[in-house]
């Protein structure tokens, strides 16, 4: 996917957080002020929040931690939005 070649290398992006689980980068077209995208670097077979296991929390809630500290390190801290595509819808 777009993403996993964005977490290989292949893919530049402007990247403000990563760690062994995950990585987050700026939007290339972004909707707001500031549009972070927040993945994780190795799925674990989770391709949409919707075919989640339970399995997978320790990693759901990993994501939205990242989220927590790109947010704080992006000086948001009067408060921000989190939004979480599911598919292509």
């Amino acid at each position: 996917t777009l993403f996993d070649r964005i977490v290989a290398g292949d893919i530049p992006c402007d990247k403000v957080y990563e760690d062994d689980l995950a990585m987050a980068f700026r939007d290339i077209n972004p909707t707001a002020p500031t549009h972070v995208l927040v993945i994780p670097k190795d799925r674990q077979g989770l391709s949409q929040l919707s075919r989640a296991t339970e399995a997978h929390k320790p990693l759901l809630g990993h994501l939205m931690y990242v989220a927590s500290q790109v947010a704080q390190q992006e000086g948001l801290g009067d408060g921000y939005r989190i939004v979480i595509n599911d598919g292509v819808q």
